[in-house]
């Protein structure tokens, strides 16, 4: 393929209507990420949370980690009035709605008020983020096909990324100005952005099997995903498989808790953090995503996901300068530079990587079971980060996420060869 047919192919799978879309619902997945997750550590530090608590109210976003459980619903249950919408629209559109209620729940609440009730309303807000998660999932899947999902992932990406700008940056600046509560209001107003997306998007035309009854409802939602993949990959190669894809991501999601803690820690006001870290650094991540779709493109995710991988956990140890030169903008800087390109590269590859094992028939569950392994581990040990940090300091604990990538490396170093057998054999 030559040079211009290559770039020709790439304009074409990154201008395709259902990009566009794909980078709404990416707005719409990543607004509520920092809202129940890093912006949120931020609200709770400055509202006198100790460190091991804002660790252990993190683990609320576990339900990113348990969407797989209700995902078969999404797949087959068809939503009173919402159904008119069809079945992916339908059950996105009521998952904005409760998130856009849950997050004026927050601002109503407030930590410094009533606590144990605002942390219900995080609670529906997660729920609500990772739901709709599923469903954009499912969405994206089924709307184009395998050879445009790293495309699609780009897209979906970049609206993620702008979406951490606001839930980041703008959120933050607000916090500063006018108070956390109307930052969170500001932020609830922002999803009739992808609402509107959401309404005039089109339903996929993938069809789905109505269940006869519920025993079959049962077999054909919840059992057959699973029997169906380990049919598919075999009982070796797929347990090498979920094993991997549970691991793979654990240097990423242990920093969550503490990262916004920590840069407070160094001596950041909310307003250096939100020009640095959710601004610039979002906008590297974009081109970290942009460089895994081109890279996915060219050479499939397969072949760039150890490089993916090597370069999110050592740009983890990145974090040690910043706690070396405390209060330096310049180190700070570099730190983003480093950790966000590796991140939206490592989030872009892992994506067509997932997409590319998901079956149309199980779309939802099946992806919701994959996305949901790669963030439960780290989550579990995020949610104890606090207490890390306080026994073995922020750099103990940054090399520790860094070296706990390597069981990941060398599972892939195993499942490699069996992926390769396998899709030769067909």
């Amino acid at each position: 393929m030559t040079l211009r047919l290559r770039a020709l192919v790439l304009v074409r799978a990154f201008t395709q209507p259902s990009a566009l879309v794909m980078f709404f619902f990416g707005f719409s997945s990543g607004l509520p990420f920092l809202l129940v997750g890093g912006t949120l550590s931020g609200w709770l530090k400055q509202s006198g949370v100790t460190l091991d608590s804002i660790g252990l109210i993190s683990y609320l976003s576990l339900t990113y980690s348990l969407k797989f459980v209700w995902a078969p619903l999404v797949d087959r249950l068809p939503l009173p009035v919402f159904r008119y919408f069809g079945q992916r629209r339908g059950w996105l559109l009521l998952a904005q709605c409760v998130l856009g209620l849950a997050l004026l729940g927050m601002a109503y609440l407030t930590p410094g008020g009533r606590l144990l009730p605002f942390l219900l309303m995080v609670g529906v807000a997660a729920f609500a983020g990772a739901t709709q998660d599923t469903v954009i999932d499912a969405y994206r899947i089924e709307i184009a096909p395998p050879e445009e999902q790293g495309a699609l992932a780009s897209t979906y990406t970049f609206g993620y990324r702008i979406a951490l700008i606001a839930s980041g940056a703008l959120a933050l600046v607000l916090a500063q100005q006018v108070g956390w509560a109307s930052a969170y209001r500001v932020m609830a107003a922002l999803l009739l952005v992808p609402i509107v997306a959401t309404l005039v998007a089109r339903e996929p035309s993938h069809v789905r099997r109505r269940a006869r009854d519920l025993r079959d409802a049962l077999q054909d939602g919840v059992i057959g995903p699973f029997a169906r993949f380990f049919s598919r990959f075999g009982g070796w190669l797929g347990t090498w498989l979920l094993l991997f894809i549970l691991l793979f991501k654990i240097s990423d999601q242990m920093l969550g808790p503490i990262a916004l803690p920590f840069y407070l820690h160094a001596g950041f006001s909310l307003v250096q953090i939100a020009e640095v870290s959710k601004v610039f650094g979002v906008m590297v991540g974009l081109a970290g995503a942009f460089a895994g779709g081109a890279a996915v493109l060219r050479w499939r995710a397969e072949r760039c996901m150890p490089w993916a991988l090597a370069a999110a956990a050592v740009s983890n140890l990145l974090f040690l300068l910043l706690s070396w030169h405390p209060g330096q903008v310049d180190w700070f800087i570099v730190m983003i530079v480093g950790d966000n390109f590796s991140t939206g590269l490592l989030g872009t590859v892992a994506v067509a990587f997932l997409s590319d094992l998901t079956d149309h028939r199980y779309t939802a569950t099946q992806y919701a079971l994959f996305s949901s392994l790669t963030v439960v581990s780290g989550k579990l040990i995020g949610g104890l980060s606090g207490v890390f940090v306080t026994t073995i300091g922020y750099d103990g604990y940054f090399i520790f996420s860094c070296l706990a990538t390597l069981p990941a490396l060398a599972i892939w170093w195993r499942l490699r060869p069996l992926l390769d057998r396998h899709r030769a054999t067909g």
